[in-house]
């Protein structure tokens, strides 16, 4: 095979044309096309490249599980976002996220997590007491701060100063925004270059390596347990017995610190957005918060009794999922129904529009968190990818439902929520971020 056959074009002229509404949220331009072309387009971007755009869940599925040793990660994670965040498990490829992943997973696994769960409600009560009743304002601050003092408590313990805390934040966001243009704009490449606009975000991310090897030695010198997430790095070990390099562990740190808050920040704005619109599930909630605080012995049992709210966290994601893009590159030629294309082909799959996409779901739109609670848990697998699927699938996913499900709970435990606005507006970065989140507050 040396082309792309049965597929559908998008010619560049078209690509140019909507240059700068692509700029601003491509989400549009790619429905667009979908519903013109069918499930599967190809977009001319230049320079001799083809990208596949996707929301068949069965060539994703394809790609991430039926025939994962075929894929890849493309260069958008594996170069242009490692060049700020390292050779983490998110961005690290083949031999080295083999063994990166065997060496990180059991410090994830849900035993270990039990450990931390007293950690990230410390971090949800100490930021939802920021909010503000009678008035409106956006939330999205409130709930950025929230998943960022969850990663740093678990992680850290209270081994951070704020100020480092705050330092660190403004690195990460600033590193992603500079990605974003990076990706949205590579025409502006040579610019980026020559106006030190990438020396100065490199320079910002070796000032957060440094602030978080301070932490790692202070730690160790120290020689005082926290069972936290940064003693179980520290305590992994290779088969052959040997720990991280310390550039290792930075790396996986500055991969915790980016994805371990980005999607729950978004998740959580989502979520209070759609519960403001509808007020009866806040209440469905809340009845659930009682009845589950009367009966655990536990917070991970309060956390099982919470399942109507799981389901609203997961029909949120669903709706707004934080991951709205899979990539990925094939190794070899490959072929997919009557698809066929050649070798380091990029594929993009819109998981956005795969969860709401009419052949795959009962009233797409609609915001009707029974359709989890009503449903075999197999029932929506094969097209419902919030942390991705197969052997790379989020490492995170148990912490982060956890983690949203205990803000979540707490959340309307305090306060009613209104909506001011009409509509939910979103913008789409490296994750799906919300927009003018502004909604109100009162205690009850």
């Amino acid at each position: 095979m040396k082309g792309l056959k049965g597929i559908p074009k998008v010619s560049r002229l078209q690509f140019y044309a909507n240059a700068r509404r692509i700029l601003v949220n491509p989400l549009p331009f790619h429905h667009e096309r979908f519903e013109a072309l069918g499930d599967t387009f190809q977009l001319d971007v230049g320079w001799g490249r083809r990208v596949i755009f996707s929301r068949n869940p069965l060539f994703l599925q394809y790609a991430l599980q039926k025939n994962q040793k075929n894929y890849r990660k493309t260069e958008v994670q594996t170069e242009d976002i490692a060049k700020y965040l390292g050779a983490g498990l998110l961005t690290a490829e083949g031999e080295h996220w083999k063994r990166q992943r065997k060496l990180l997973q059991p410090a994830f696994h849900k035993k270990q997590l039990v450990n931390l769960l007293s950690s990230i409600k410390a971090a949800i009560e100490g930021e939802l007491v920021k909010i503000e009743t009678e008035r409106s304002f956006d939330i999205f601050p409130v709930f950025n701060d929230l998943a960022f003092q969850t990663v740093v408590k678990s992680l850290f313990s209270s081994a951070a100063s704020q100020s480092d805390i705050n330092r660190l934040q403004f690195i990460t966001e600033a590193a992603q925004k500079m990605v974003v243009r990076e990706l949205r704009q590579p025409y502006l490449g040579w610019w980026f270059s020559l106006s030190g606009k990438i020396d100065q975000h490199l320079k910002l991310t070796g000032e957060a390596r440094e602030i978080l090897n301070c932490i790692v030695e202070e730690r160790k010198k120290s020689g005082v347990r926290h069972d936290d997430l940064l003693d179980m790095l520290l305590d992994a070990r290779y088969e052959d017995g040997e720990p991280m390099t310390r550039e290792q562990l930075l790396d996986e740190i500055l991969i915790l610190f980016t994805a371990g808050h980005e999607t729950s920040s978004n998740a959580l704005t989502f979520t209070a957005q759609l519960l403001a619109k509808h007020p009866q599930y806040q209440e469905k909630i809340l009845r659930e918060v009682q009845k589950a605080e009367t009966e655990a012995s536990s917070l991970m049992e309060f956390i099982q009794k919470c399942s109507f709210t799981q389901n609203v966290v997961e029909e949120s994601m669903r709706l707004y999922p934080p991951a709205y893009f899979i990539d990925r590159m094939n190794i070899e030629d490959d072929e997919f129904e009557d698809m066929e294309f050649p070798k380091e082909t990029t594929l993009l799959f819109s998981v956005y529009e795969i969860h709401r996409h009419k052949k795959f779901w009962k009233d797409p739109e609609k915001f009707f968190p029974e359709r989890f609670s009503e449903a075999d848990p197999t029932e929506f697998s094969s097209h419902y990818f919030p942390f991705g699927a197969g052997p790379r699938k989020c490492i995170g996913n148990n912490f982060a439902m956890y983690e949203m499900i205990m803000a979540i709970a707490e959340l309307v435990k305090k306060f009613r929520i209104k909506a001011i606005n009409s509509e939910i507006e979103i913008k789409p970065l490296i994750t799906l971020k919300p927009k003018n989140a502004v909604l109100e507050f009162t205690s009850r």
